[in-house]
């Protein structure tokens, strides 16, 4: 889809901006609505230009559609996915195989149903993936359904688990994520993918330790990247930047050629990524079970008008993709406009550059069905087989492109003599679209495309009760074909804007300066890129070099395109400096004092790497609220952005690790800043000092009451200690057996702790109610005695002296000693 000057993309925009409303709930229709009808329905699960166009695509066989249909008229089921990273990832998953599989399961032997309850995704690695046969209403229905309901709420909030449709799982599994990769994620809101790539990116990284990749979440809309933002505290990684553009002209970040080469070395030269995920906007017909609303609004029209801005976004990430990288396309679509077509357009532009790779050993109990070799185009209820048939009026709106061959109009010999023979037997309607009373009026052979389609897999609902989704997996074997720039009129009176050969994925040419014996690595500057004036470029597969003028011509020619590439006229002023309207700046906190002054009180060890990690939001560091830490990849991404006009606009970066506190006294302690929630794993493993290890009893009774004073620990040496420490942020780690260690303890990926604020008399929590009811539940299984769960449960809040109850619970917790970590 062409955009016209400030037009933003509308009809991605508006994809991203609707807000659907929950209508599977049923709602008391008003006394006349209802009187008037009073078998009416909120919705109208069918629609017969749905059934007509689906069947004629053969999408499915005949038989099957009935089983088909019913199962796309029934809800969702519930299904979420175990945050693998998560230390307590282990204990989650054995309350699920051991605790609810069981009694979730007797509910529903009560009700007369032989169906799991809940049963783990057979296809998703080690029971990490979970599919619930229950609606909310039941899990609201009873006293065990309930608990059941509100472990997925408390666990979902946390960020231990993430509530994600189980066929949205699918598209990263396919990606084949390492810790070392930098990921792209195009259209990344609302965000559960990106979740589970950080996931996979984090996984085999031990504590105070991060994996050497990043992830880069982008999003067009601002309100979305904000919910994105949302969903990724509770991953609580260092490895992400979350960005704000348009998923086709996502900055190609390149520094300059006679950039210092002995800088070289400590920067990233061009920002190219191992693996992309194109999750491209649809018309989301594969979500019908999950949004109803979708029958009354589907027509034809949806895929078609998206097909074109779903092929630049795809062309623009394999653009990004380093050679032998991996991009998996994906739609939440049915049709093949939106899915087949794209992709064997894709593979056409690219000329054997880009490979569809066949995953159909992989994930072997996920059942898929191949990509189809053969569809049809369907316009104003006409069916079209070859662009020989698009009458002349809609040749702007129906793309060559969307047929199985993909000929362009000037490839077809005899078409205008055919679309006349359609005008004379069709006529023409008031507005100027061609009607057709029959589809077919003439003989055509039905076109079969030539690429390995077969290798797409297409999942529809009834094969194991999920929503439909489409995917491909593509491979870059090489540097994307050369097009050819033809000189056009001048630009900015110095240099000449290079022509738009229609492809506004800003294609490239490619030159190798090593060799200088084959075309590598030029670009070509879009429309709509010079339109925009964003520097930009494409596939460089090799570092940056200098051309001198002993340059090979090929070489020449490079320095020539790189030159109009590069031209910033004065409108693109504010963005070159990096001033994003509405977006707050990056910038790299280096105040030495107020450094020291942390790594001193908190006594952090010199292997935790503080230079050049640390960032802010705020251009006064004086005034500096909150300091994140960003892991090397994240870092190196940053300075590349800043080296090349802030190209980048960042919503959101880093690991919130340490914030200013201003109350508690926060203003006179020798550190007001202390360690956050999200940034004690990270940091843990580093303290020497401010930290202490808790026996369980006095662990519980700091998450219960969240302030205790020194005298009301039941372990009076551990309120000594603690009164001891320098006023201001501390760690309480949960030790071993009814007393504390007395040395500092080490953490870490299984150890829990908190953070406190040492005041004049007591320690205060500094988590949030929800955090410690949390670690309460992980408590409680940890235990997991009868005894001590009734005790944790109804326990009031003490009384000023807490250790005449301690004494009691003193015996319990000696019991238990062995079941403790």
């Amino acid at each position: 889809m062409r955009e016209g000057k400030g037009g933003k993309g509308r009809t991605q925009r508006k994809h991203f901006q609707q807000s659907r409303e929950n209508v599977w709930k049923w709602k008391r229709p008003d006394s006349e609505s209802s009187s008037s009808n009073p078998t009416s329905t909120r919705f109208d699960t069918q629609n017969p230009a749905f059934d007509h166009y689906y069947k004629e695509q053969g999408i499915l066989s005949s038989d099957e559609w009935d089983a088909f249909m019913r199962v796309l008229r029934t809800p969702l089921p519930t299904a979420f996915r175990i945050n693998s990273s998560s230390r307590f990832s282990a204990d989650i998953r054995s309350q699920l195989e051991n605790d609810f599989v069981h009694s979730l399961q007797s509910e529903v032997v009560v009700e007369g149903d032989d169906t799991d309850a809940i049963r783990p995704l057979p296809w998703y690695p080690e029971n990490l993936a979970w599919h619930s046969n229950f609606s909310r209403m039941q899990l609201r229905k009873n006293q065990t359904l309930g608990r059941f309901h509100e472990f997925l709420k408390l666990e979902n909030e946390i960020g231990n688990i993430t509530r994600q449709e189980a066929v949205s799982m699918v598209p990263p599994l396919f990606l084949d994520v390492h810790s070392n990769h930098f990921v792209l994620d195009m259209c990344a809101a609302p965000g559960s993918k990106t979740f589970q790539l950080l996931e996979i990116l984090h996984r085999s990284n031990k504590a105070g330790s991060l994996p050497d990749g990043m992830v880069i979440a982008n999003d067009l809309d601002v309100q979305r990247c904000n919910l994105l933002i949302h969903q990724m505290k509770r991953m609580c990684t260092a490895n992400l930047i979350v960005t704000n553009h348009e998923a086709q002209h996502f900055p190609g970040c390149h520094l300059n050629r006679n950039y210092d080469t002995m800088e070289q070395d400590q920067h990233i030269a061009r920002l190219l990524f191992d693996r992309v995920l194109c999750d491209v906007p649809c018309s989301g017909d594969g979500t019908l079970r999950k949004a109803p609303d979708l029958w009354r609004k589907w027509n034809t029209g949806t895929g078609n008008g998206l097909h074109n801005l779903q092929v630049l976004i795809a062309m623009r990430g394999v653009s990004l993709l380093k050679v032998g990288g991996r991009m998996v396309y994906s739609t939440c679509s049915m049709n093949p406009i939106e899915n087949e077509a794209v992709i064997a357009e894709v593979l056409r532009r690219c000329e054997g550059s880009i490979e569809l790779v066949d995953v159909s050993s992989e994930l072997p109990q996920l059942i898929r069905r191949p990509g189809l070799k053969r569809w049809k185009v369907c316009d104003k209820g006409m069916w079209l087989v070859s662009c020989k048939d698009v009458p002349k009026l809609r040749k702007s709106v129906v793309l060559p492109s969307m047929f199985p061959s993909g000929r362009s109009y000037q490839d077809v010999v005899d078409s205008n003599c055919n679309n006349s023979i359609i005008d004379d037997i069709n006529g023409n309607s008031e507005d100027g679209v061609q009607v057709v009373k029959n589809p077919v009026m003439h003989e055509i052979t039905e076109e079969v495309s030539d690429v390995p389609l077969e290798r797409c897999m297409r999942l529809v609902p009834h094969d194991q009760n999920t929503g439909a989704f489409f995917i491909a997996v593509l491979e870059k074997v090489s540097p994307l074909p050369a097009i050819k720039v033809k000189p056009r009129k001048e630009f900015g009176n110095q240099h000449e804007e290079p022509e738009n050969q229609g492809n506004e994925d800003a294609q490239v040419l490619q030159i190798n300066p090593s060799e200088s014996t084959h075309e590598e690595v030029f670009e070509e500057v879009s429309e709509a890129n010079i339109n925009d004036n964003e520097p930009d470029t494409e596939d460089l597969k090799v570092s940056p070099v200098t051309c001198e003028e002993g340059d090979s011509k090929e070489a020449q020619e490079l320095r020539n395109v790189e030159n109009i590439a590069n031209i910033t006229p004065v409108k693109r002023k504010l963005q070159i400096q990096g001033k994003w309207r509405g977006v707050d700046p990056v910038v790299f906190f280096k105040d030495e004092l107020i450094v020291n002054s942390i790594k001193a009180f908190y006594g952090i060890d010199k292997q935790f790497p503080f230079n050049g990690h640390l960032v802010t939001r705020n251009n006064d560091t004086s005034h500096v609220k909150r300091i994140y830490y960003v892991s090397k990849s994240v870092k190196d991404v940053i300075e590349l952005n800043f080296s090349v006009g802030h190209q980048l606009k960042i919503t959101s970066v880093g690991l919130k690790i340490f914030e200013r506190q201003t109350s508690l006294g926060g203003g006179s302690a020798p550190c007001a800043f202390r360690i956050t929630s999200e940034g004690l794993p990270l940091i843990l493993p580093h303290i020497t000092k401010q930290i202490l290890s808790a026996s369980p009893i006095d662990f519980k009774h700091l998450l219960q009451y969240r302030s205790v004073k020194f005298a009301d620990f039941v372990d009076a040496e551990f309120g000594k200690r603690a009164a001891n420490l320098m006023p201001g942020c501390c760690v309480v780690v949960l030790g071993e057996g009814n007393k504390a260690a007395t040395e500092a303890p080490q953490g870490d990926e299984l150890t829990i702790a908190i953070g406190c604020w040492k005041g004049r008399a007591s320690l205060t929590v500094m988590v949030t109610a929800m955090e410690c009811q949390e670690l309460l539940e992980r408590l409680l299984m940890r235990l997991d005695t009868v005894t001590e769960k009734v005790c944790f449960m109804q326990e009031n809040k003490p009384s000023i002296n807490v250790g005449d109850e301690a004494q009691e619970s003193n015996s319990k917790i000696e019991d238990v000693e062995a079941t403790l970590c």
